[in-house]
């Protein structure tokens, strides 16, 4: 097949980590027989820089055409002044906007051999296997805001439609799992919650299938921590699933390894590692390329279908893990390009295997 796919790396770590997303897509591309090409682009906090705008026109309009875009990271203390009238993360959220994805896809899991670096007992972690969908246009980030010298208002707003189309899709990849969903809101204080609630009852009705479990947030961010093994799918709005996906990395030992997807109701995706910029690392090649590889199998399921690819791309990675390569968030010494190396050479060997079966 043929695909275009808008390379996005961003700032600080982000071209290290796309560097390595990049070089195993081309090997799932070669070894498959697909015809992939790669585009750069500006974002963020570069694109401030060389062009005075988070998006640039020229990044906006490839990112429309391309099939899939893959993103590294944004952002920087160069860039953090709060009072700036131009942000890296405006990038970030403009893309998000104009390309219509509403459903960020967190999965984490976390693997046997990183078990130590959790700060749960071995006991807490087994058999956890969650994917957060965290709604995207909505809410806080998105509702008008006000400033004066000595008050200020976020609005949250959420519309029936939003929180219908991101429930959907929760209960639709629920039917492909355990069927279980977990709904998380704050319906005893916030307005915008008890419609949250109201409208996932309701669709729920459509997938009778799938058990619904509805929990406050606050809540929820205990048992994420005393029994995470409890939860399947989790689906919840865009604050609160900001910062349960950054405690869920907990679980897995480390934000390097963690993917994510974002995704609208085309087959264009927006695909980048949960974790920031990490400007005290940049260029070090200490970066963890984990959750970037893996991004790119959740691009190659979710936008390209190729759902075989994505399988073996993420065995690859857990070959590597099982192996130890590791960079030195999860305790080892390895650098970016010899974790890298080494996932090219678990994927290559998983190829070698089926062939011979």
């Amino acid at each position: 097949m043929k695909a275009r796919i808008a390379v996005l790396p961003g700032d600080g770590i982000g071209p290290e980590v796309t560097t390595a997303a990049v070089a195993v897509l081309r090997a799932v591309g070669a070894s498959g027989g697909h015809d992939f090409t790669f585009t750069e682009y500006a974002i963020g906090g570069i694109a401030i820089d060389t062009q005075g705008d988070p998006l640039p026109p020229a990044t906006l309009a490839a990112c429309k055409s391309a099939d899939a875009v893959l993103l590294g990271a944004v952002g920087g203390p160069q860039w953090s002044d709060p009072n700036s009238k131009v942000r890296p993360e405006q990038g970030l959220l403009g893309l998000r906007a104009a390309l219509g994805v509403y459903a960020n896809l967190r999965p984490v899991r976390v693997h046997p051999k990183l078990v130590a670096l959790s700060p749960l007992k071995d006991e807490k972690l087994r058999n956890v296997d969650l994917l957060f969908l965290r709604e995207l246009t909505g809410g806080a980030y998105f509702g008008a805001k006000t400033r004066s010298a000595d008050t200020a208002t976020d609005e949250c707003k959420y519309t029936v439609a939003e929180i219908e189309r991101v429930s959907r899709r929760a209960f639709v990849l629920a039917q492909a799992r355990s069927k279980r969903v977990t709904s998380v809101d704050k319906a005893n204080v916030l307005e915008t919650s008890r419609l949250w609630r109201s409208t996932v009852t309701r669709v729920a009705r459509d997938y009778p299938d799938v058990a619904l479990e509805h929990q406050l947030v606050d809540s929820m961010a205990m048992l994420l921590l005393t029994r995470p093994s409890a939860y399947d799918v989790i689906v919840t709005e865009n604050l609160f699933g900001d910062i349960l996906t950054d405690e869920a990395a907990a679980l897995a030992g480390s934000l390097g390894l963690l993917p994510s997807a974002s995704l609208g109701d085309g087959k264009v995706g927006l695909y980048e590692p949960i974790h920031g910029s990490a400007p005290d690392i940049a260029g070090k090649g200490l970066a963890n390329p984990l959750g970037a590889i893996l991004s790119a199998a959740l691009l190659l399921r979710h936008s390209l279908e190729l759902h075989e690819s994505a399988l073996a791309l993420e065995a690859a990675v857990d070959a590597v893990i099982e192996r130890g390569v590791l960079t030195s968030d999860l305790g080892g010494s390895a650098t970016t390009t010899e974790v890298t190396a080494a996932v090219l050479k678990a994927l290559q060997a998983g190829n070698r295997a089926q062939e011979a079966a």
